[in-house]
C-alpha cells in the first residue's frame, strides 16, 4: 500500500476523507510555443498515480489504488450499503477512471456498486474554470437525480477522484437525502486540492 495522508472534509456528508492531496507544489516555468503556461508539478504518490490513471489511461497503477483506497476504507467503522461514484464530467471519454476505481473498491470490500443510482440531468460549464463556491453550487442545483428505489433508507459512500470545493459532492448528497431519502452518506475522494476553491 503506498504512502498516504488522509484529511478530513467537510460538508453535507455524515463524514468525509480525502486520502492525500493531489500536488505537493507546482512552479510557473514559463509558456510553451502555443502561449500555454508550463508548471514544474511535483505530485503526492496518489496524485501521481491517479494523474497516470485519468490522462494517459494507465491502468497498471488501478490495482495499488484499489487496494489503498479499500484498505483506507476498512480502517473505518462506516457502515456502508451501496457505494456511489460521482458521475463524470466527460461522458465522451471512453475509460472512466472514478468508476473503475469504485468497482474495484467495490470487489475488495464486497460492497454493493451502482453507477446509476445518481444521474447528471443538468448541462453544466466546467467547474474548474469557477473559482466562487457560491456559484458553483448555484450551477449544480437541480443538477442531479437520485434513483429512490436503490438508496432509499441505506448507507451511502459518495466516491470521487479529485476534492476541490465540494461544491458537486455537496450537491449529490443534498439530492441522495432529499430525492432519494438515504439514511447516512459518507464521502471518499482520492485527492484533494492544495488550495481548495
Amino acid at each position: 500500500m503506498m504512502k498516504i495522508s488522509p484529511r478530513r472534509i467537510k460538508g453535507k456528508w455524515t463524514c468525509g476523507y480525502s486520502l492525500a492531496l493531489h500536488t505537493l507544489s507546482s512552479k510557473f516555468i514559463g509558456y510553451n510555443e502555443y502561449g500555454h503556461p508550463q508548471f514544474d508539478t511535483t505530485y503526492s504518490d496518489m496524485g501521481g498515480l491517479l494523474n497516470r490513471l485519468k490522462y494517459k489511461s494507465d491502468k497498471s497503477v488501478l490495482r495499488i489504488i484499489i487496494d489503498t483506497a479499500a484498505e483506507f476504507l476498512n480502517s473505518k467503522s462506516w457502515s456502508v450499503d451501496l457505494i456511489i461514484p460521482v458521475p463524470p464530467s466527460l461522458e465522451t471519454r471512453t475509460f472512466q477512471p472514478v468508476i473503475a476505481v469504485a468497482k474495484g473498491v467495490s470487489k475488495f470490500t464486497g460492497t454493493k456498486l451502482c453507477t446509476d443510482c445518481v444521474v447528471k440531468i443538468k448541462k453544466t460549464p466546467e467547474l474548474k474554470d469557477i473559482y466562487e463556491f457560491s456559484k458553483r453550487i448555484e450551477i449544480l442545483k437541480d443538477a442531479y437525480a437520485v434513483a429512490k428505489r436503490e438508496v432509499e433508507g441505506r448507507n451511502i459512500l459518495l466516491f470521487d477522484d479529485l476534492y476541490r470545493s465540494g461544491a458537486t459532492l455537496n450537491a449529490i448528497t443534498q439530492a441522495l437525502k432529499d430525492q432519494g431519502k438515504t439514511k447516512e452518506v459518507y464521502a471518499l475522494t482520492l485527492t484533494m486540492t492544495r488550495r481548495r476553491r
